[in-house]
């Protein structure tokens, strides 16, 4: 009960904060300390979204922009967890690949954009290749320190016992290393999402990137407010459905605590 409590304390401040920051912005907005050309207020922007809603075209842009997220994040994730699946078990591709994988980490996505435009153009080659690229490293890492850090007495164990590779990574190495794998696909989400907001205002391809950066062009601030307002619930719809998942897939910790 009063763990509950202090749960409902914390939401009900962080409600309170947000009210907060609301009021003082409108009342900045009033005020006209900041020309409302480049500050609108909150009645502003929540006009123009529901403008952009209702005819349609934010919508459209909104769907455009998760479809892109979702497939990037999906095909960053399958290689990741792949690749470092077959890296952490062995010894021997760790020892040879990790001062290359080291090397690669630290390089901004930014950087191969102009690679990758050379390559596919301004189309989806472009636009997954860069989003899966910065992507990529979080999981891939997280999933080689998983399988790596899993007790060489059960991979020994499994051998003994005449469990094929895959059997072994089924049921030993990806269980013992799903909070690993886990923790790396949240930190990618939200590279994903900022990757592609990039590669759209980039390429001109429809979605809320370009909705914001149109906006912007045109001085139409509280459309750029309102793209923004609609990428940081999608940020949020999707950090939420992803600890619901997290919470699912580890609940056998919370059982054998």
């Amino acid at each position: 009960m009063t763990r509950y409590l202090n749960s409902l304390g914390w939401k009900t401040a962080s409600v309170l904060v947000w009210c907060a920051l609301l009021l003082l912005w409108q009342l900045i907005a009033d005020a006209g300390l900041v020309p409302r050309i480049f500050l609108p207020g909150p009645d502003a922007t929540w006009a123009a979204l529901m403008r952009g809603l209702e005819s349609g075209r934010m919508t459209g842009m909104l769907l455009a922009t998760t479809e892109r997220m979702l497939l990037g994040w999906l095909l960053a994730s399958l290689a990741g967890i792949a690749l470092g699946a077959v890296i952490g078990m062995s010894g021997t591709l760790r020892a040879y690949l990790e001062p290359t994988l080291e090397a690669l980490r630290p390089l901004p996505s930014s950087a191969i954009i102009p690679v990758a435009i050379a390559l596919f153009g301004l189309g989806d080659g472009m636009v997954y290749t860069v989003i899966c690229f910065g992507a990529l490293w979080p999981m891939l890492l997280s999933t080689i320190h998983g399988f790596s850090s899993v007790e060489r007495t059960l991979y020994e164990f499994a051998h003994s016992i005449g469990m094929s590779r895959m059997q072994i990574i089924m049921r030993i190495a990806l269980p013992s290393s799903m909070p690993e794998i886990l923790a790396g696909m949240r930190v990618s989400l939200t590279i994903t999402l900022i990757l592609t907001i990039v590669v759209e205002m980039l390429a001109g391809q429809p979605g809320l990137g370009t909705w914001i950066l149109l906006a912007g062009r045109a001085y139409r601030a509280p459309d750029v407010f309102a793209g923004i307002l609609l990428l940081g619930a999608l940020g949020y719809a999707s950090s939420l459905l992803f600890s619901i998942t997290d919470r699912f897939l580890l609940r056998w910790r919370r059982q054998t605590a």
